[in-house]
């Protein structure tokens, strides 16, 4: 017995041997699909789109066609087209093909809007079927391997992909408006910088060295556009982190950085709450979200939520007298699972983490300790703290901005702490970069700056965020 693919070659090979081009490189395009339910009876129409189903009666055949604007009827008659024609549709046309119609609009006796087809053309031939005869892709594996075959059986694929180009067109036009410029900085660097995390690193063949994928959105490079004198700068672009993988958190995925002078943490609080709620409005018109087992209104008042208050009120530990003992302890009384660490800054990270959990935000994580932030600028009114903030949603943060460190003596000595980090052992604390910090000992205007990934898209759909990849890396069956 024949199978599907070899059935459907054997058909390309006749449609070829009867003189028909089965993948012509152009076909003139002139209506979308859902004019066909649109327009009024007797309107002439030329489309295209894929081939979904097809009921043949006698001299007379029903099909649905779908392209991107969405899926009509359309009808061949043997009296219309021709019984060749007609003959050579039905025999060699499936559900997959691509094909283009040219015809008159009429309503069925039924009530439905069809085009009735008075010239067709084959534009691609498909030798494999539709997944599950279209009623849908149900393996969720499959479903992210195969994401073109998602989009066909799942229409709100399509959705999500169109949302989220949404989503990073706003951002921009509303940075944009507010006078930031694009610009672009290194993917490929000697020091990796901007963030903590596990940089990926390949070769560079014609420089015979070894260079890191960028683990921030060219952070210390939007700082050194602040020296050389411009004031307000953006970038969207893939960053590399090379660490696990969850509902949260991917290797490769989006980002946006701005870097905006003359401005502190708190002229950043105010602008980020604008944006995120600008880019909410637009891409998915309201601004009450479902996420999890959370109720999110970005319209109310977005709350604070001091970083040593919140951890202290919820695991009774002061993160000014603690210790990685006493951290581990409380994590282990908690039952919550943590990776290892051996330095206090990573355990006041990973007893936030587990206090984050319970608070639905929307509201902003303010004033972490300067241990675990080198990069943000000290508190003058909370020695020891930071300017610092993370937005909170739904028990995550969702973005991170600051008053950024510019005593380029300080981030020196704080550049020094984290390599006695990295030198014990932690993979994730930031490189030494004496080329930043020469940067910075030639001035740099007080700058606050801001990242945000498309975890926040996710977040808002409600889905995990490799769901939201168009096409999310995945390890090979074999």
């Amino acid at each position: 017995m024949l199978d599907e693919q070899q059935i459907r070659k054997e058909k390309l090979d006749k449609i070829k041997k009867a003189g028909v081009n089965p993948y012509p490189s152009k076909f003139q395009k002139k209506d979308e699909v859902i004019q066909i339910k649109e327009a009024e009876d007797g309107t002439k129409l030329k489309t295209a789109g894929r081939l979904l189903i097809t009921r043949i009666m006698g001299k007379l055949c029903f099909a649905h066609i779908e392209d991107f604007s969405g899926k009509a009827q359309i009808a061949l008659k043997a009296d219309e087209v021709g019984e060749e024609k007609f003959k050579f549709f039905t025999d060699h046309f499936d559900p997959g093909d691509f094909i283009g119609v040219e015809g008159e609009v009429f309503t069925t006796h039924k009530g439905e809007k069809t085009l009735l087809v008075k010239k067709y053309e084959l534009l691609s031939k498909a030798l494999l079927p539709l997944p599950e005869k279209w009623h849908g892709l149900k393996d969720e594996e499959e479903k992210l391997r195969k994401r073109y075959l998602d989009m066909i059986a799942n229409p709100e694929v399509k959705e999500m992909i169109i949302k989220k180009a949404k989503y990073y067109q706003s951002m921009r036009e509303f940075l944009i408006k507010k006078g930031f410029v694009e610009v672009e900085t290194p993917v490929l660097e000697n020091t990796t910088g901007g963030a903590d995390a596990r940089p990926f690193i390949t070769h560079h063949n014609a420089l015979d060295m070894d260079v890191y994928l960028r683990i921030s959105v060219g952070e210390l490079w939007q700082k050194r556009l602040m020296v050389g004198g411009l004031e307000k700068t953006f970038e969207m672009g893939r960053i590399f982190r090379n660490e696990g993988m969850d509902a949260e958190h991917l290797q490769d995925y989006t980002s946006m950085e701005f870097y905006w002078a003359y401005a502190n943490w708190r002229d950043n609080m105010r602008l980020t709450e604008e944006l995120v709620k600008y880019v909410a409005k637009e891409t998915f018109g309201t601004l009450k979200f479902k996420i999890k087992n959370f109720e999110v209104d970005l319209g109310k008042k977005w709350e604070e939520y001091d970083y040593r208050e919140e951890i202290l009120k919820r695991t009774k530990i002061d993160i000014d007298k603690t210790d990685v003992k006493e951290i581990k302890k409380k994590l282990q009384e908690l039952k919550v699972e943590y990776d290892d660490f051996n330095n206090l800054e990573r355990g006041i990270d990973q007893l936030w983490k587990y206090c984050r959990r319970q608070i639905a935000g929307p509201g902003y994580l303010v004033y972490p300790p300067k241990t675990v932030s080198p990069l943000a600028k000290e508190s003058p009114e909370r020695p020891g703290y930071v300017e610092r903030f993370w937005l909170i949603m739904a028990g995550s943060e969702l973005c991170n901005g600051y008053s950024e460190l510019n005593d380029p003596l300080d981030q020196e000595e704080r550049f020094r702490e984290q390599q006695k980090m990295r030198d014990k052992g932690d993979d994730e604390a930031q490189m030494k970069d004496d080329d930043f910090v020469e940067a910075l000992k030639h001035g740099m205007p007080p700058t606050t700056g801001l990242g945000i990934s498309e975890r926040l898209f996710a977040f808002l759909l409600d889905k995990p965020v490799r769901e939201c990849q168009i096409f999310p890396l995945m390890k090979p069956r074999n």
